[in-house]
This record gives C-alpha cells, sequence and structure tokens, in this order.
C-alpha cells in the first residue's frame, strides 16, 4: 500500500521494501497480433498493450466486492479489517 499525503502529494512511506510490484513472472501468457497499421489516433502512430487490463482491474474487483458486501468502500488496497469493521 502506498500513503500518500493529501496536502503534499508526497509518498509517507519510509522505503519501498514492503511494496511488491508486479513483475513479469506474476503475469500470465498475453497472446500478441502484431499490426502493421499506425494508429492514426495515437502520438507516432504507437498502441499500447498492457495499460487497459491494468487500469480497469482495480476497479472492477472494487466495485465487485461493494457489491457483495454492500460497504462504501472508497480505497485500495481493501483489507480484511475494511471489510469486518475492525479497522
Amino acid at each position: 500500500e502506498i500513503i500518500v499525503d493529501p496536502k503534499t502529494a508526497k509518498v509517507r512511506n519510509p522505503s519501498f521494501t514492503d511494496y511488491l510490484i508486479p513483475t513479469i513472472l506474476d503475469t500470465p501468457t498475453i497472446p500478441v497480433d502484431v499490426l502493421e497499421l499506425a494508429d492514426d489516433h495515437a502520438p507516432y502512430g504507437l498502441r499500447g498493450i498492457g495499460e487497459a487490463p491494468t487500469l480497469s482491474s482495480t476497479p472492477a474487483v472494487l466495485a465487485a466486492i461493494r457489491n457483495a458486501t454492500g460497504l462504501e468502500l472508497n480505497r485500495t488496497p481493501v483489507r480484511p479489517e475494511h471489510l469486518t469493521g475492525t479497522a
């Protein structure tokens, strides 16, 4: 979990030693089709491959947890104590 100071927008974590960044070993095999044509609506005609799944998965999981529990969760990560009300 990255803790950010809301006033200064600076990261308050003392280090990133406990912040696990997913690596290639955590990624499933992704089929890729190489397109020969550039995208007219993108800078330099480039097309992204990894942004869409990473941007939509967190809100989707949070929405599913909200739907299943009825809780007004508004932050991630969602920890067990957020679900049990002991936080």
